[in-house]
């Protein structure tokens, strides 16, 4: 068959929406001031199945960041030791946010005294339009302002242009789960659950 302008641009633009299906979720970039260590030990290799988690003896430790959040006060993941940890990675360009982040505040509101704390964290956004939408969806727990996503690429070999993904680290700071998709709200308790019960 001959190559006709036709079949160039057919095959260019299957050629982008491969690229943009891989990104997963994408927005606009920004500066931040977040910083991450990438001298854990984690190194992603494929993503947890939804309500299950890594078997204690499989974990790795979770890299160290620290930076901004939403309103403008300092962030250090020191701050989560010795708890369980929902880490989101969201945007308030990202449909499917729209329906998890609700659900995952219901959660909080139900486990926050039980030693599990939430961390958001904004990425590919603008400040303004983040907290536009968790005023607009109720969230009350923090979240770091990200727009370069520099905590996501902490977590090496972590997909950091697909958003929502979830990470839960354990009480010893490793890392419980890798979910890569939007967390219903029974498999977010159900995971949550087995890592209380750890002790």
């Amino acid at each position: 068959m001959a190559d006709t302008p036709t079949r160039r641009g057919l095959v260019a633009a299957a050629l982008v929406a491969a690229a943009l299906l891989l990104l997963g979720c994408s927005g606009s970039s920004g500066t931040n001031a977040s910083t991450a260590t990438d001298a854990a030990e984690f190194d992603f290799s494929e993503a947890t199945p939804l309500g299950q988690v890594i078997p204690a003896e499989a974990r790795e430790s979770a890299p160290a960041f620290s930076g901004e959040l939403l309103d403008g006060s300092e962030f250090d993941s020191q701050s989560l030791d010795g708890d369980i940890t929902v880490l989101n990675f969201w945007g308030s360009w990202c449909a499917p946010c729209r329906v998890e982040t609700p659900e995952f505040q219901a959660v909080y509101t139900d486990v926050a005294d039980s030693g599990v704390q939430f961390l958001g964290v904004d990425v590919k956004d603008q400040r303004n339009l983040a907290q536009a939408f968790v005023d607009r969806v109720g969230a009350t727990y923090p979240s770091m302002f990200d727009p370069r996503g520099e905590v996501a690429l902490a977590f090496r070999g972590f997909p950091a242009n697909v958003v929502p993904t979830t990470i839960l680290l354990d009480r010893d700071g490793q890392v419980a789960a890798v979910y890569v998709a939007v967390v219903p709200e029974d498999d977010l308790r159900t995971a949550l659950d087995q890592l209380l019960d750890e002790g």
